[in-house]
């Protein structure tokens, strides 16, 4: 169900590295309780995307805004703090740590801070969502990779997120972790959270989001619903190039 105002803004978007053009001039807006697929072939510009809304890089230009308020000037950690939260590609835990710790750290250093009892409480409650609460007391290394993943994920709710930004989140997964994964997310989605999904497995963009954007050499070709974007015909050039689109 999408709100009249926009939780998230981009306009003009535009990230330059020397002559490298790596996202030029990105327009889309995301909706409260959107899932949102942000999808292209490999190169094209999405993670830099994602790093632009997290403050992981600061936009050349353009603007980007939460909420009505500009946010692409703060840092990652004020971005955080003001309710956007990601994974990463690669899993980013605290080694040394146990589970149930790494989990922690979310709540006590992210938008809504829990200390205590109650940080100890919601992180459990946050395990407990993906199906890790067994593993509380586990360390990470114990771990196998769906399940770093599930600490991962667990660690950014425990924040508190207005809007989570998720990179390829299902990569690497075998068939079964998949679909593990699949379900995983369609829970976060019927409880109503706003998601991005940087994502190539395309079962999970057609069950998952409201709507995608579409984006080449970083430019957005093409916006709408899964079954809008995936049927253009410069959607498919994109990905298959012209000798098989």
């Amino acid at each position: 169900m999408r709100a009249d105002a926009p939780v998230l803004s981009l306009r003009g978007a535009t990230k330059r590295f020397g002559g490298l053009v790596a996202v030029n001039e990105i327009d889309f807006d995301v909706a409260e309780h959107e899932v949102m697929g942000l999808i292209g072939p490999n190169g094209s510009g999405k993670s830099t995307t994602l790093n632009l809304i997290s403050g992981a890089l600061k936009p050349t230009s353009g603007t980007i805004s939460l909420r009505g308020t500009p946010i692409g000037h703060l840092s990652a950690q004020e971005i955080a703090r003001r309710g956007i939260s990601r994974t990463f590609q690669l899993v980013r835990l605290l080694p040394s740590m146990t589970v149930l710790d790494n989990v922690r750290a979310g709540a006590v250093f992210g938008h809504r801070r829990r200390w205590g009892a109650e940080a100890d409480a919601h992180a459990m409650k946050m395990l407990e969502l993906v199906g890790l609460a067994r593993r509380a007391h586990a360390h990470v290394g114990q771990l196998t990779y769906i399940d770093t993943k599930r600490v991962e994920l667990a660690r950014t709710l425990a924040s508190d997120p207005k809007v989570l930004l998720l990179d390829e989140w299902l990569a690497g997964l075998n068939p079964t972790e998949l679909t593990e994964g699949i379900a995983l997310i369609r829970r976060l989605r019927e409880e109503g959270r706003t998601i991005i999904l940087v994502e190539h497995v395309m079962d999970a963009i057609r069950s998952l989001c409201d709507r995608c954007v579409v984006m080449s050499s970083g430019t957005k070709i093409a916006e709408g619903t899964p079954t809008e974007v995936l049927s253009d015909p410069e959607v498919i050039r994109a990905y298959l190039g012209d000798d098989d689109a």
